[in-house]
C-alpha cells in the first residue's frame, strides 16, 4: 500500500516536487493545501488543491502520515519554515524528495525534509539541515554545512567547506568561495561572487558581493 501524501503549498515549487514523487513507487499525492484559493486553479500537474492549510489536521486523521512542503524561496525562507513545523506540530512527518539525477555522495547526511533537484551535486563529508533545497543543478562542495530551511538555488556553487546558515538563501548563480560563512537568514543575490563572509540577515550582491541592506529582525 503506498503512503500518503500531502503538499503544503501549490507554486511552482510543487510542480518540480510533484513530478519527482511521481517516479517513487512508495508514494501517493493525496493533494495540496493553499492559502488564497481564489488565486489558484483547482489542481497543479493533476492533483487537486483540497483547501487551505487548516485542513491538515482532519487529513492527519484520515490517514495522511506524510507532507513535502511545495513552496520555494525568493529570499525569504520563513514561509517554508512556518510550513514545515506546521506539519512537524501535528506529527505529521517530512519526506527527503530527491531527483534520480542528483548526485549525492555516500558520505553525505542530511535531516528530513530535504528537497535535491535533478543535477544537483552534494559532494564528500556535506551536512544538510532540515528542509534543505538544493536546486537544479546547484553544486556543494565537500565538507559544507548547510542549514535548516536554508535554499541553494539553480546552478548556484559553493567550494568547500562553506557554512551557510538557517534560513539563508543563496540565489541563482551566485558563487561562494572555499570557507566562507553566510550568516543565519542571509540573501545573497543571483550571480553574486562571495569572497567574504556574510553577516547574518544581511543582503549582499556584486562581483564581488557588498552588503546592501539588513533586513528586519526576525521574531
Amino acid at each position: 500500500m503506498k503512503k500518503k501524501v500531502i503538499g503544503l503549498g501549490a507554486g511552482g515549487h510543487a510542480k518540480g516536487m510533484i513530478e519527482i514523487l511521481r517516479g517513487y513507487d512508495s508514494y501517493e499525492i493525496v493533494g495540496l493545501l493553499t492559502p488564497n484559493l481564489d488565486s489558484h486553479p483547482e489542481q497543479i500537474l493533476g492533483v487537486p488543491i483540497l483547501g487551505g492549510d487548516e485542513m491538515l489536521p482532519q487529513l492527519g486523521n484520515q490517514g495522511v502520515e506524510y507532507f513535502f512542503v511545495g513552496v520555494g524561496g525568493v529570499g525569504d525562507n520563513q514561509p517554508r519554515k512556518r510550513l514545515f513545523d506546521l506539519g512537524i506540530n501535528l506529527q505529521i512527518k517530512p519526506i527527503n524528495t530527491i531527483h534520480p539525477q542528483a548526485i549525492v555522495s555516500p558520505s553525505a547526511a542530511f535531516g528530513d525534509g530535504v528537497t535535491l533537484m535533478g543535477g544537483a551535486i552534494i559532494n564528500a563529508g556535506v551536512r544538510l539541515g532540515l528542509n534543505v533545497i538544493i536546486n537544479t543543478s546547484a553544486i556543494v562542495e565537500h565538507d559544507c554545512t548547510i542549514g535548516s530551511h536554508a535554499h541553494i538555488a539553480t546552478g548556484a556553487q559553493l567550494g568547500g567547506a562553506v557554512n551557510v546558515g538557517e534560513g539563508a538563501h543563496v540565489g541563482i548563480g551566485a558563487i561562494v568561495k572555499q570557507g566562507i560563512k553566510i550568516g543565519h537568514r542571509a540573501v545573497v543575490g543571483a550571480g553574486a561572487v562571495v569572497v567574504k563572509d556574510v553577516m547574518p540577515e544581511t543582503v549582499v550582491a556584486g562581483v564581488p558581493a557588498k552588503p546592501m541592506k539588513v533586513l528586519e529582525t526576525s521574531s
